[in-house]
């Protein structure tokens, strides 16, 4: 278990750091909108979803309702879906763990839990050291906020760096980037198809289907 301990602090390192900044920036936000230290820890460890979190503190200060709510939550938490097919055989016989372990499932925590064969206690702690630093990240903003005046201005661009982080770490971990490039082009395409407030689920039915598509074609050709 100390090795699996090991192995999972010394992985999640740069999601600590992308964490920190990007939960940073969360508990300023909230801060600047009037919702105290208590409000944010709460929502990073309840929530625990950083773009929707971001995105919260609009609805919740906008009194927006909760019909509006489900459906923002569902544009921008869509990916998950697709997250969580892919996970069904590795979480299989987790136990009383696998709850959490869907609760927890990020996109920096799947991108950890997806590459490669890992035991069952290595996605727990993974799941537990990246949602720990959500939470730390966030508390630490909404402290700082309360001490040192900050302009929330751009604050936001922190979550697409992230994303961008991630993307460019595991195109340099693998070398079959045909899904990668899968992914760009079909997200560029119904961006331009269906506008930046649209493209979301359409572009998440097209990634799917090509994929299948090509897990078929490759299972075909390796039949041959």
């Amino acid at each position: 278990m100390k090795n699996e301990i090991k192995r999972a602090l010394r992985d999640t390192i740069p999601v600590l750091s992308g964490y920190m900044v990007l939960g940073m920036g969360f508990g300023i936000v909230m801060h600047s909108n009037g919702f105290g230290v208590w409000w944010t820890l709460a929502m990073s460890a309840l929530i625990y979803a950083g773009s929707m979190q971001y995105l919260a503190v609009d609805l919740l200060a906008g009194g927006a309702s909760l019909i509006s709510a489900a459906i923002a939550t569902l544009m921008v938490n869509a990916r998950h879906i697709f997250y969580g097919i892919s996970m069904v055989d590795r979480y299989k016989g987790t136990g009383a763990r696998k709850p959490y372990l869907i609760f927890a499932l990020t996109d920096e925590t799947y991108s950890l839990v997806c590459s490669g064969e890992k035991s069952k206690r290595y996605y727990l702690f993974v799941s537990v050291f990246d949602h720990i630093y959500w939470i730390c990240g966030s508390v630490i903003g909404s402290l700082l906020g309360q001490i040192i005046p900050f302009s929330t201005e751009g604050i936001d661009f922190a979550l697409t760096a992230l994303f961008v982080t991630v993307f460019v770490e595991q195109w340099k971990n693998t070398k079959d980037h045909i899904p990668a490039m899968v992914g760009v082009c079909a997200s560029v395409l119904c961006l331009v198809l269906f506008g930046k407030d649209d493209f979301l689920i359409p572009a998440m039915v097209l990634i799917t289907a090509a994929l299948s598509v090509l897990k078929v074609v490759r299972g075909e050709a390796e039949e041959k």
